[in-house]
């Protein structure tokens, strides 16, 4: 019980414990904390109120423009439209200057403009203990009640879509936090390639949720954030309570990604990966759904289904299953450690 948490999220059983603990009794509450759950959902009259809490923690460049970016995301997997923002923003005393808090407080603004989102409130401070901003913010969306779409409506039968590929937050992370290390492995320009998948393919996934449910019936939506694809697997399939079965070799990972990772020395399937959007859909309306995304631009592809049965991930490689790791934290989170 005294032991020492690594870095990174909770363990995700120690997490679901915790949880279960939480007292939630609004009968206008739709969905609450859970494991898989990242938005809590309220109803009133016959829309819904969507909320989500996220904080920016590897990332220290461009901070405010991460802090709504990831907010949004995991708004619009439920089928809503992000609304309101409010945003705490805490700075390390005795290095912290005016035009700091100007910086973050304009990628802030001028990211919720870009995506019509008003800021409503929050609370802004020097404080001890940090050494360097901490920005964590609260989303707010909206959507018509029976256009809600929650991870737990993923169904036996479903097809496993994935948008863009993976770690496209880890790659930009790494190269924006860490350029010196990977000058020994990648080129200058391949750094710099890098450093923007933030905006190219970027970590967006707003466009990405919008095409999708108007081009076809969407049963679940999740964006892969820490533990990247695999931690969003499992989280999937403890949400909807079956079991995924994932063609691993069709998971897309750019060539600079993967020199990335082995430099690294990490998994790419279990970093950091907002970017990605992961959905489920019926089979007649996947083939169309991919259609539609790359006709916007945007590289969609199948990875695999759901079954009948536990809440687990299985990868199938040459006609074998086995079981895919449930990552118990983000392999960025080691090298942070590091």
């Amino acid at each position: 019980m005294n032991d020492l948490f690594p870095l990174g999220k909770l363990p995700p059983e120690f997490l679901s414990q915790i949880l279960k603990q939480a007292p939630c009794d609004d009968p206008r509450v739709i969905l609450g904390p859970g494991i898989g759950l990242d938005c809590a959902v309220v109803e009133v009259g016959e829309t819904c109120l969507v909320f989500k809490s996220d904080p920016i923690t590897f990332a220290s460049d461009e901070i405010g423009w991460y802090a709504v970016q990831v907010n949004a995301n995991d708004i619009v997997t439920t089928g809503a439209t992000p609304r309101w923002f409010l945003v705490t923003s805490l700075f390390p005393a005795a290095r912290t200057t005016a035009g700091d808090v100007e910086r973050i407080a304009g990628q802030l603004f001028e990211a919720c403009r870009s995506l019509g989102i008003s800021v409503i409130g929050g609370h802004t401070e020097i404080t001890h203990g940090i050494d360097r901003p901490i920005i964590a913010g609260t989303m707010i969306g909206e959507v018509p009640r029976d256009a809600l779409i929650t991870p737990k409506g993923a169904s036996p039968g479903d097809r496993i879509l994935l948008t863009k590929g993976v770690p496209i937050e880890g790659t930009a992370i790494l190269a924006r936090e860490f350029p010196d290390k990977l000058a020994r492995f990648c080129t200058p320009d391949e750094i710099q390639a890098a450093g923007d998948y933030l905006y190219d393919p970027g970590i967006s996934v707003v466009k990405d949720a919008r095409i999708a449910v108007q081009a076809g019936k969407i049963t679940a939506m999740h964006d892969p954030t820490e533990s990247g694809l695999a931690g969003a697997l499992w989280e999937l399939a403890e949400a909807c309570g079956h079991t995924l079965v994932i063609d691993s070799q069709a998971i897309p990972i750019s060539s600079i990604s993967r020199k990335i990772c082995v430099a690294f020395e990490i998994n790419p399937l279990e970093t950091i990966a907002s970017g990605a959007l992961l959905l489920t859909c019926p089979s007649q309306d996947a083939l169309l759904v991919c259609q539609t995304l790359q006709a916007e631009g945007i590289h969609c592809v199948e990875i695999g289904t759901v079954e009948v049965g536990p809440p687990q991930v299985w990868q199938q490689i040459a006609g074998k299953r086995t079981l895919l790791h449930y990552p118990q934290r983000d392999e960025i989170a080691r090298v942070f450690e590091r």
